[in-house]
């Protein structure tokens, strides 16, 4: 009787430690929804929406950028979008921010767009990590980062992990910790179990010195409100809260002229910290 005990309880703990390396993978597959394209339907989409792959050709792509030749650049702004899709989907950025003075690039993870490597939180905070370094090398400062969604997270995690120097954060619908945000969409559910990538931007924000603004829809039905609410009471100060009213997840207003993305840029470049 004792041996089947034993052989019991050792079918139970290899079946939970194969549940639990099924639930990393599953948790990956629903936090991650990579577009998987050709180096040249890249370069073909970068080009229709005035973008270049950068560093250059040379060199391993990292993401896309557009410069601006007409005005002197206030600096860089570096773009960590969402989980879904690749970088040529956020032409946005570049529209709204390359005619107010910044040279923009739009990051591209490791594993989305033509580019190779794992999709994980390890993984794309230290790939972004090495393009801010990069930018330091090529063009100097200032730098602004800023994030959308899961890209939030990830700068999130670079201002924590590195000490990098990053002068201003915008952070577009963002979460306080993805185990919250798990916790909501399954309440019936041990989800500190299976989580592999934690993504906690409330801890990783907290000995960030510069200025955060927290852009907020107020009818995200992806993040709830709470969430992001919460995160911003917890960053330390200078912050700003600005309300998408009316908006959900991914209907904020992304137009090149509405006001509210110089209101932004100007506070972040007031409050500004110099390293």
């Amino acid at each position: 009787m004792k041996r089947a005990f034993i052989v019991l309880g050792a079918v139970a703990i290899a079946m939970s430690f194969f549940s639990f390396l099924g639930g990393c993978r599953l948790q990956r597959t629903l936090l991650y929804y990579p577009e998987r394209m050709s180096m040249e339907a890249v370069d073909r989409f970068a080009r229709i929406a005035d973008l270049e792959p950068w560093p250059s050709w040379d060199k391993p792509y990292m993401g896309l950028i557009r410069l601006d030749k007409t005005v002197s650049s206030r600096g860089t702004v570096i773009v960590f979008h969402g989980n879904a899709g690749a970088a040529v989907h956020r032409r946005y950025y570049a529209d709204a921010l390359t005619p107010r003075g910044y040279r923009v690039i739009i990051s591209e993870y490791p594993g989305y767009g033509a580019r190779s490597g794992e999709t994980s939180e390890e993984s794309f905070v230290k790939d972004a990590s090495d393009l801010v370094n990069l930018v330091v090398d090529e063009f100097g400062g200032p730098i602004y980062l800023w994030g959308e969604s899961l890209g939030c997270a990830v700068v999130a995690g670079v201002v924590s992990h590195y000490g990098l120097p990053v002068a201003g954060v915008a952070l577009i619908t963002p979460w306080d910790t993805l185990y919250n945000l798990a916790r909501a969409k399954f309440p019936f559910i041990p989800v500190g179990l299976f989580m592999r990538d934690r993504y906690d931007n409330a801890a990783n924000m907290q000995d960030y010195p510069g200025p955060v603004a927290v852009l907020m829809s107020e009818r995200d039905e992806i993040i709830p409100v709470r969430l992001t609410r919460g995160l911003y009471e917890t960053l330390p100060e200078p912050k700003l809260l600005r309300i998408f009213k009316g908006a959900g997840h991914n209907t904020w207003p992304v137009d090149a002229d509405f006001e509210w993305w110089g209101e932004v840029t100007s506070w972040l470049e007031m409050n500004a910290v110099s390293r």
